[in-house]
């Protein structure tokens, strides 16, 4: 009985010094004022939206845009100085390092959808993506149908594995799929001929064949897959916050500094190689920053 009584006291006395902590997670601007600091969730390869120059240098159209709204951010607060820390994330940890609050906005290339709604939420549409398939040019493969009883390989903790195993029982294929760790993995075992095709978000598809030793050995082939809303994460119930991203992100959607953010990363060369990803924005694109919503990917195909 004293066991449990000590051990009732331990639990209930971890719960307090826990409150707090969720407490203040909870409200990110009270945080980011109090704290005077900010940690920003990046990718290390992920596309032009999100990537690493080595030495702690992450950049790419999401990592701007995120660095346009947090300087706004700091601005409205009244923050003298804001320490931006960044955190690598991946497919299969972004989701719980927003939660957890490790990290306060994720800005890598995550897809809005239903189920993650349940666990995070999403600032209003920046990005709009088409899944599409990755393979060596003289592979023959030219679509879904070809890949049936081949590898395919698609990164742990992305959409793409569901959208796969969708195709798999709508058109009854046979497909072997394997999982990379992150994208660089994924198209390595695609370099290499483990993977005889790389179905992914097509921006970081196309961003790694331009930024790989032989760009002309690799091409995208067959029909989109899928068309997913892309958006930066924030954790769940902070209303404040929220409206605080996405305030900055419409307010540069309507000057046209999103735009230019975009053509920067997507239109023209980048560094470290000035290689260009020539990826010209999509009418669905157009739309959602004409008309801003943070709808998910299920009901963004009705639109």
């Amino acid at each position: 009985m004293k066991k449990l009584a000590l051990r009732s006291c331990a639990c209930l006395a971890a719960a307090l010094l826990a409150f707090p902590a969720a407490a203040q997670n909870a409200d990110t601007l009270q945080k980011i004022r109090q704290s005077g600091s900010v940690t920003m969730g990046v990718r290390d390869s992920s596309g032009a939206l999100s990537y690493t120059l080595g030495n702690g240098a992450y950049v790419g159209y999401h990592v701007e845009v995120c660095q346009k709204v947090l300087a706004d951010i700091q601005q409205k607060l009244g923050v003298s100085k804001l320490d931006t820390r960044y955190q690598v994330v991946t497919s299969a940890n972004r989701v719980p390092l927003v939660q957890n609050g490790t990290v306060d906005l994720e800005c890598g290339s995550t897809t809005n959808n239903l189920a993650r709604q349940k666990d995070v939420a999403f600032a209003v549409t920046t990005f709009v993506e088409e899944v599409r398939i990755a393979v060596k040019a003289n592979a023959g493969i030219h679509s879904l149908k070809d890949l049936s009883g081949r590898n395919i390989v698609t990164t742990s903790g992305s959409t793409s594995v569901q959208t796969l195993r969708k195709s798999e029982r709508t058109n009854g294929f046979d497909l072997k799929i394997m999982f990379g760790k992150d994208h660089a993995d994924s198209f390595l075992l695609l370099e290499s001929g483990r993977a005889d095709a790389f179905v992914m978000d097509g921006s970081l598809l196309a961003g790694l064949i331009a930024k790989s030793r032989t760009p002309g050995d690799f091409k995208l082939v067959g029909e989109v897959l899928s068309v997913e809303p892309i958006a930066i994460m924030l954790r769940k119930d902070d209303a404040p916050f929220k409206k605080a991203v996405d305030d900055s992100l419409k307010q540069m959607m309507e000057s046209g500094e999103l735009t230019r953010i975009y053509e920067k990363w997507l239109m023209q060369p980048i560094p470290p190689s000035n290689i260009k990803i020539a990826l010209p924005m999509s009418d669905s694109l157009k739309a959602a920053i004409a008309t801003p919503n943070d709808l998910p990917m299920e009901e963004y195909g009705k639109k």
